[in-house]
């Protein structure tokens, strides 16, 4: 299992990279994930995309950037 500081990293390079689409591109992995029964990778994206809500929530407007 990936330690909470690696989710963590992993959510703000994505939304260094993508801003407010952040969340999308996460979820779309977490989907192709799942797709390829890849779950252990699927369950770090979701981690990942309950990381980016929470960014969400923090920020004043609800986006990333």
């Amino acid at each position: 299992m990936i330690e909470e500081r690696e989710i963590w990293a992993c959510t703000h390079q994505l939304v260094r990279q993508h801003g407010a689409h952040a969340w999308y591109v996460a979820s779309q992995r977490a989907d192709e994930l799942l797709a390829e029964g890849q779950m252990e990778g699927h369950r770090t994206f979701l981690r990942i995309l309950d990381r980016i809500r929470q960014l969400e929530a923090m920020s004043p407007g609800g986006a990333v950037h």
